[in-house]
């Protein structure tokens, strides 16, 4: 009789253990919000974040050299020459490009 009881107790447990493993492995893989895509999502999430946090320090910084060219004249003129190699008559410009610099 105990060994009867006995091997009905180890057949509850495995299948206990196997529903569980089953269970698991549903969740892990196949579940439609399985973990493996929500680990994706959470990682596309936060760099979604940090993207967000340059672009709006990125705008504040253009909004205030905006305000600056449409301020003063002097800004504008050092802003085309420096960006885009603008130069007045009768005068030669070098470009010195510094390797160590990254952009």
């Amino acid at each position: 009789m105990k060994s009867i009881i006995q091997t009905i107790i180890k057949i509850l447990k495995k299948k206990y253990l196997l529903t569980s493993v089953l269970f698991i492995t549903w969740v892990f893989f196949f579940d439609g919000n399985n973990l493996v895509d929500r680990a994706s999502a959470l990682r596309t999430l936060h760099q979604l974040e940090r993207d967000k946090k340059y672009y709006a320090e990125k705008i504040i910084s253009d909004s205030k050299k905006l305000e600056e060219l449409k301020t003063n004249n002097n800004n504008l003129e050092k802003f085309a020459r420096e960006q885009y190699l603008m130069k007045k008559e009768n005068e030669d410009i070098f470009v010195i490009i510094d390797k160590n610099k990254e952009d």
